[in-house]
């Protein structure tokens, strides 16, 4: 009888309670919430620095188109064509940012100005990342 007693009581507690449960699903909320949060900020970083070097790319698909024609390229488009026999300075998957968004190119005389968006999506704002 002691035994079957022993069995009993030890029955009636192997399981946790739902305090116990529900502690340890909000402690893993928590857990998940900070981390999806640290990663969306390196998401945003890592896609900064993409855009950096891509506009790198292009500033340099500028000055090579500089040496091939005499003068720098009017409108972004004349990267994309082939100059006489030469290729095209850049390929089409060049002409948008790590979000998405179309860069911007402007000529200014004797100088020139790449500009992407950023992670805002809109142009001339803060967040706006740009080779000058």
């Amino acid at each position: 009888m002691k035994q079957a007693e022993t069995i009993l009581s030890r029955a009636g507690r192997a399981g946790f309670t739902l305090v116990e449960l529900l502690l340890v699903i909000t402690i893993l909320g928590v857990l998940a919430a900070v981390a999806v949060s640290s990663v969306g900020g390196v998401s945003t970083e890592a896609r900064v620095n993409a855009t950096r070097t891509s506009i790198s790319a292009i500033e340099q698909a500028v000055k090579m188109y500089e040496i091939r024609v005499g003068q720098y390229p009017d409108q972004f488009d004349q990267l994309f064509q082939k100059i006489g026999a030469a290729e095209a300075p850049l390929e089409e998957k060049a002409r948008n940012d790590s979000w998405g968004n179309p860069f911007q190119y402007r000529r200014d005389g004797s100088s020139f100005e790449i500009r992407s968006a950023g992670p805002d999506g809109q142009m001339n704002t803060e967040d706006d990342i740009t080779n000058k």
